[in-house]
């Protein structure tokens, strides 16, 4: 094969590859996903779309997690309750030593079935103990039909409290563009895809008791 025929044969490998979309969204597909209503998010600020991801701010909820003995999966009385957490008289969220908090972004988004997402917590979280994770993938679908908030859960690594702020910057929404879902998110049993506020584990759902 010629090199003219070796360029030849790259270049229909690549013409598919393009116009399947695939990969991580930039700022510019970000913005244009936004414009073109395959990503939704309210409240929406331009300021917080970064070079590869859109961040996402703090909500003004939260809820530890109160135990009462052993927490048996399939059982939903053994879960742990989800205790309201006031903020202090400075509007500020106190997460105590090792405390696990779950609390909802400000943001509520939406995501066609050609979209899939990916959550993180940010660098400057984690250089001070604090973790800020949950179940990081966002499905294809998710809050497709009503917009739904992403539940974090926080965890303090220091011996001191940490004060956190609402509506501040606290994780990254990485985006990445497929071909499309047989079954989006929303569509699925148990699910959490409209939940306007944190939601209990739904895991005794999926789980079958011996």
């Amino acid at each position: 094969m010629t090199w003219v025929q070796q360029e030849s044969q790259v270049r229909k490998w690549r013409i598919p590859l393009r116009r399947a979309r695939r990969g991580v969204l930039t700022d510019r597909a970000i913005r244009r996903a936004y414009s073109s209503g395959e990503l939704r998010v309210d409240p929406f600020d331009a300021a917080f779309v970064r070079p590869a991801a859109l961040s996402l701010r703090l909500g003004h909820e939260a809820f530890g997690l109160e135990s009462r003995g052993t927490v048996d999966i399939a059982d939903r009385s053994t879960y742990p309750d989800l205790v309201p957490k006031d903020l202090d008289a400075r509007g500020r969220l106190v997460v105590e030593p090792g405390e696990v908090v779950l609390a909802p972004t400000l943001e509520k988004i939406g995501l066609s079935e050609n979209l899939v997402g990916l959550v993180d917590g940010t660098s400057d979280y984690a250089r001070l103990g604090i973790s800020v994770v949950l179940c990081g993938q966002v499905s294809p679908g998710f809050g497709r039909g009503k917009l739904a908030v992403i539940t974090l859960e926080i965890v303090n690594h220091l011996r001191h409290p940490v004060l956190l702020y609402p509506e501040t910057r606290i994780c990254n929404l990485m985006l990445f563009a497929s071909t499309g879902s047989e079954q989006p998110y929303d569509v699925m049993p148990h699910n959490y895809s409209s939940d306007h506020a944190v939601a209990a584990s739904r895991l005794a759902d999926h789980v079958r008791s011996f």
